[in-house]
């Protein structure tokens, strides 16, 4: 779907979102301080709506940001149900970054990650990130089936003794056989977060960004585990493409609230009695695309009327 100009829901009814920015360095990730942020809306990015400075820690202030209405995201309906605004960051000694789509909800704090590289001696050249379309919003592919549980004991298959909960995955961003994308670092609580905060709402109830979460970790660990693409000959961990993986945006925002619940379970995982890898989680929408895992819409409705467990226990 196309980016609006200006959504009109932006400013109906007055609801809000916050929205908060950390600064880093990319160089040790190193909090920068006094770095000065201009925020606009995305269709309209002359008109400053607000500048903000980072604190010590590399932060800003949470500001109040026009939303639209939340039933727009918790329905499925054609209305685009996020704002969007550019966040253009600005500081001495580092070349500055511009994130074009910043995704506000109403009701809840999106966290804008923003990681600034030295400036070179010769010139400085503005760094441009473009969010695109939140999957349940915008048109992705649907994912190729897998089965749940992966054969492991095929001659010559590289796979992990145990369960491990890496530090880092290494994202592809494209297709498996796309060697023009690039491969990124990530350390796996970022991921995760990432990955959430594109495929789930964060105005839902906490039981279903739970449910989802889990479902999410369990698909990326279970790559980790049989060294899915690594085997084939790849060099990464998954990739960004919803046809063969789940969605993962470089440098896009995350969720407060959902920032909190990764935290609280990062190293847990979904599997079966006697089977000792993380089971292969398929998941879809469950609006434009059926499957026989997880209906991320389905979750949201299970959610309104339920607790984790229960939701768990229907999946």
């Amino acid at each position: 779907m196309p980016k609006n100009n200006l959504h009109s829901a932006q400013s109906d009814g007055g609801y809000t979102g916050k929205l908060q920015i950390e600064v880093t360095s990319s160089l040790g990730l190193i909090p920068v301080k006094d770095a000065t942020v201009t925020i606009s809306y995305t269709g309209v990015p002359d008109v400053t709506i607000e500048k903000i400075t980072t604190d010590s820690s590399g932060q800003t202030e949470k500001i109040d940001l026009p939303a639209p209405p939340p039933e727009y995201s918790l329905t499925p309906v054609e209305q685009q149900p996020y704002s969007e605004y550019n966040v253009q960051v600005e500081a001495p000694g580092y070349e500055p970054v511009m994130v074009s789509g910043t995704e506000i909800l109403p009701g809840v704090t999106a966290m804008q990650p923003i990681r600034m590289t030295p400036v070179e001696a010769t010139r400085e050249q503005e760094e441009v990130i473009t969010i695109p379309d939140h999957t349940l919003y915008g048109e992705y592919p649907p994912k190729i089936p897998e089965d749940e549980i992966k054969p492991v004991d095929e001659s010559g298959e590289i796979v992990l003794s145990r369960v491990v909960i890496p530090e880092y995955v290494v994202v592809h961003d494209g297709v498996p056989d796309d060697y023009t994308a690039r491969n990124y670092y990530v350390r796996y609580r970022d991921y995760i977060k990432n990955v959430v905060s594109s495929e789930i709402y964060a105005t839902w109830p906490d039981s279903t960004i739970y449910a989802n979460t889990l479902v999410i970790m369990s698909f990326t660990l279970n790559r980790v585990y049989t060294e899915w693409y690594r085997n084939k000959g790849y060099n990464f961990t998954i990739t960004s493409s919803t046809a063969y993986d789940q969605k993962w945006m470089p440098g896009r925002n995350y969720y407060e609230n959902i920032d909190r619940v990764v935290d609280s379970v990062f190293a847990n995982y979904l599997s079966r009695p006697g089977v000792r890898q993380p089971i292969f989680t398929a998941y879809c929408d469950g609006r434009r695309v059926s499957c026989d895992g997880l209906s991320q819409w389905g979750s949201k409705y299970l959610g309104d009327g339920c607790d984790i467990i229960g939701l768990m226990a229907a999946f």
